[in-house]
């Protein structure tokens, strides 16, 4: 069976009144990290809800695992990374939120145990009650690298995290996608895509209209709303599974 996380309660937002169970998410979730492997990859896959759960009053954290520094054609690393930095930072303060950078290089993501002790050290440092990341059967080798470093972080630090994957191009990129998780952004889908705007060097336009924009509105089809996030919930017990 299917279910929503508790961001999901943000229906109630529609309500005059708040409810037990919004305030229940409000101490429940102090700090989220969506950490992604490119400068634009946590707005696009998840920023309906980093945006959402900063408007209930979480610390919410956008982490970038490189800068982007392969994305800019005709620009050298650095010039692109210089770019693309800015870029996250305007899309930042589009959704509120704090940016922090790993280091990586864009292309050339590394899964080593030097960077499992680098992932590690920057998620327990940062503390978060819960973390969003790729999905990690995906096309793109930087999405597959990212997963795996935030899923050893996990296990390192005894699951003291809520771990959530999210999607990216589902279907060219994140393959055998199944969510379990919604949350209705159906209040921040536009300004989820401001956002994503801001990334000019990456065609937004058009990864609005030819991926997310189709994505939120087949997940939101399929929990029922104008717009939805879709998420698969990391368990580490038999039992937490939900059948």
């Amino acid at each position: 069976m299917k279910k929503i996380i508790c961001l999901a309660f943000f229906a109630s937002l529609l309500m005059a009144t708040a409810t037990p169970a919004m305030a229940q998410l409000k101490s429940t979730y102090k700090k989220a990290l969506f950490i992604g492997a490119h400068p634009d990859d946590p707005e696009t896959c998840a920023g309906g809800t980093m945006i959402l759960m900063k408007q209930l009053g979480c610390d919410v954290v956008s982490v970038y695992l490189t800068a982007g520094e392969s994305g800019i054609a005709g620009k050298s690393h650095d010039e692109a990374a210089a770019i693309r930095r800015v870029e996250s930072a305007d899309a930042c303060a589009v959704m509120g939120v704090r940016s922090l950078w790993v280091g990586q290089i864009d292309g050339y993501a590394e899964v080593n145990l030097e960077r499992y002790a680098q992932m590690k050290k920057i998620i327990e440092q940062e503390h978060p009650d819960v973390v969003f990341t790729h999905w990690p059967i995906d096309s793109h080798r930087d999405h597959r690298a990212c997963s795996l470093l935030v899923y050893d972080a996990w296990r390192q630090l005894d699951h003291s995290f809520e771990l959530y994957y999210f999607e990216a191009m589902t279907g060219m990129q994140s393959m055998n996608f199944t969510p379990d998780e919604y949350v209705d952004i159906s209040t921040t889908v536009d300004l989820k895509h401001k956002a994503i705007m801001c990334h000019r060097t990456q065609e937004p336009q058009e990864l609005i209209d030819d991926w997310h924009g189709p994505m939120e509105k087949m997940r939101g089809n399929e929990f029922q709303c104008r717009a939805a996030e879709a998420f698969v919930h990391q368990r580490w017990r038999t039992s937490e599974i939900v059948k």
